[in-house]
């Protein structure tokens, strides 16, 4: 049992090693597709701008010289503004973009959930009562009906 147990770790830490040392050295993809054009707003994987160029040679020169992606984040950051970040930081009034999306499906949830009570309640107060046809449309079906016996 031990034996299996001590197994299982030595694996978990061999599978574990490769994934350590790939979050130390960013891959440029994963970068790119973190960070914002200043320009033209979108994505550096998606823009083509002069600037979005000039970013992504830093960001390979960076990871060349060893920096981590958060260093690398960091001194764009630092050096174009916190709108270089693709996701909003979590902290101080961008916290709001976080939680209000989350908020709001909420809200909706409990809202459709109110009314959804609401309606089977409303729908159980009224067992007895159905709408009563005519007596003549009454009879008039009942002959209909009693032709198919």
């Amino acid at each position: 049992m031990i034996r299996l147990l001590v197994a299982a770790v030595l694996a978990a830490l061999l599978v574990g090693a490769p994934s350590a040392t790939a979050a130390e050295r960013p891959n440029p993809a994963d970068l790119e597709a973190e960070l914002v054009c200043p320009t033209c707003k979108t994505t550096l994987d998606q823009s083509d701008a002069p600037v979005a160029r000039r970013m992504k040679a830093y960001i390979r020169a960076r990871i060349a010289a060893g920096a981590s992606s958060a260093q690398i984040k960091r001194e764009l950051v630092d050096q174009f503004g916190p709108g270089v970040l693709a996701t909003p930081r979590k902290q101080g009034f961008d916290l709001l973009a976080w939680v209000l999306p989350l908020g709001g499906l909420g809200i909706g949830l409990f809202a459709v959930g109110l009314l959804a009570w609401a309606w089977s309640r409303r729908r159980d107060a009224e067992p007895g009562e159905t709408d009563a046809l005519d007596p003549a449309l009454e009879r008039r079906v009942d002959d209909e009906l009693a032709r198919f016996e």
